[in-house]
């Protein structure tokens, strides 16, 4: 899947991931290859990326969060 998040100064991350759990407002989710199409409030926590079994995590204080057709975009503060 295709990454991207951004926040208001620059690019955080952008790349590929295999999944990306995210710290939702009512808790947190993992999204997968092939995810239902979907729009997620954020809250404050951390961004888990995986990719080939290697994990990176970025911290966030919210934001919100759009998947469609195999592309993750996270506008995050």
């Amino acid at each position: 899947m295709d990454l991207k998040i951004i926040t208001p100064e620059r690019i955080i991350f952008e790349g590929v991931a295999d999944l990306v759990q995210m710290p939702g407002s009512d808790g947190s989710f993992e999204i997968l290859k092939n995810h239902a199409p979907m729009i997620a409030s954020l809250g404050k926590g951390q961004i888990k990326i995986g990719n080939n079994n290697e994990y990176q995590y970025i911290e966030i204080n919210g934001g919100v969060a759009e998947v469609l057709n195999n592309e993750i975009l996270v506008l995050a503060e």
